[in-house]
């Protein structure tokens, strides 16, 4: 570990797990392209990107920076399962209703609901949005439907044909407007919430099968790039992609580092762990949890935010899990402190887009302390070097919550 402190980093792996997010990973790289340059000019030194062949479930870029006097080469790597994402958002509007109802049964029937709500009732607010949002929308579906249906009654008279009409017309409507609801997805976000929430419980908090095998293959290309002669290798998870990356990790430390590998690190942003490790079936994702908190070959700082409305913020995932075993080291966990590392008329045009603050943690700051995504990334110290000696965020929660810890 005194080797990952001291260490200074002249080149870097980078691989980026996104969240639940069905858009094409080149999104991430103009994110980094263009909050990267906003935060090198704020922060007074060079950056630049250039193109990387990726394929398979992969996406990269290079970056190259000097900062301080000191040049450093970053690869950085999207590991890709939006197709996974895009398969799993397939789903009519009536199977949409279906699907909440299922939802919210695994996680109300479970427990894990009212563990979330005691630990962090914010989070449970975008849980809560797509529940009242559908139910609302179909409130308003039916009552325009039985009106139109009432009218036709009105204006055509009685008899069973025109009870058959006005039940057509006004089941007819009430189809058109769920489905302009749907269509107006890309502003709501009301199924794309759901879908989220769904794809976590589907199988009671074991990973779905197709995304099992998928994690296999990024802790290989990990394990690849622990023997290529880098300086730091780091995973990057962020929201729900932090689970996926605590498991990717775990499988490449099970496996055995390479002899002489670089310092690993894991840094998790936004993360929504609890989401799916208080659920009774999550037994790997708990055991992972648990054999990363002891790691003496790893760093890992979890880092949240108080104005990230999307995520459990300042919640240690291991020890709220209820799997902190008794040398816990790891996370070391800090906050990104948005509203301070933000200029107050830049925090008030961000404080109630709640996405858009979901996606901070990968933008530039106004003052930023000492959470630079761009410098974390591309920059010439390691994870251990930057957070060496700090200690967590006073207000960082700890107390066991999950009604589901077994790790068998």
């Amino acid at each position: 570990m005194d080797a990952q402190t001291t260490q200074t980093v002249k080149r870097r792996r980078v691989f980026y797990i996104p969240g639940y997010d069905p858009f094409p990973p080149r999104r991430y790289r103009e994110l980094y392209r263009s909050e990267g340059t906003k935060q090198a000019a704020i922060s007074g030194y060079l950056l630049s990107l250039s193109a990387q062949p990726a394929g398979g479930q992969s996406y990269g870029w290079r970056v190259e920076t000097e900062i301080a006097g000191q040049s450093t080469e970053a690869q950085m790597t999207v590991l890709v399962w939006a197709d996974l994402v895009q398969a799993s958002m397939q789903r009519g509007v009536l199977a949409a209703y279906v699907l909440l109802v299922r939802t919210l049964w695994i996680f109300i029937s479970t427990g894990a609901l009212w563990a979330m709500i005691r630990l962090r009732p914010g989070p449970m607010l975008a849980g809560a949005w797509p529940s009242g949002m559908l139910i609302g929308q179909l409130l308003v579906a039916v009552l325009a439907g039985w009106g139109l249906g009432q009218g036709v009654l009105y204006l055509l008279g009685d008899g069973w044909l025109i009870w058959a009409l006005a039940w057509l017309a006004g089941g007819a409507l009430v189809a058109v407007i769920l489905q302009t609801f749907r269509r107006w997805d890309s502003k709501l976000y009301v199924y794309y919430l759901l879908y989220d929430f769904a794809f976590t419980a589907a199988h009671y908090g074991e990973f779905d099968p197709q995304l099992a095998v998928r994690l296999t293959a990024f802790a290989d290309q990990v394990r690849a790039a622990l023997a290529d002669g880098d300086d730091e290798v780091l995973v990057i998870g962020h929201s729900s992609g932090a689970s996926l990356a605590v498991s990717v990790v775990a499988e490449v430390l099970a496996s055995g580092l390479p002899e002489n590998a670089p310092p690993l690190a894991l840094l998790t942003l936004g993360e929504a762990i609890p989401v799916q490790s208080f659920l009774p079936k999550a037994q790997r994702l708990r055991r992972d949890l648990r054999s990363l908190a002891q790691a003496d070959s790893l760093t890992w700082v979890d880092m949240t935010a108080k104005g990230d409305g999307v995520c459990f913020n300042l919640c240690d995932p291991v020890a709220v899990t209820g799997v902190a075993p008794a040398d816990q080291r790891w996370p070391l966990v800090l906050s990104a402190a948005f509203s301070e590392a933000l200029r107050p008329e830049t925090w008030r045009s961000l404080r109630r887009k709640f996405f858009r603050l979901h996606f901070q943690y990968l933008a530039a700051f106004d003052a930023p302390r000492d959470y630079d995504y761009f410098q974390i990334t591309a920059g010439p110290q390691t994870l251990a070097a930057r957070y060496a000696g700090r200690k967590h965020s006073p207000s960082r929660i700890a107390r066991v919550q999950s009604p589901h810890r077994s790790l068998e």
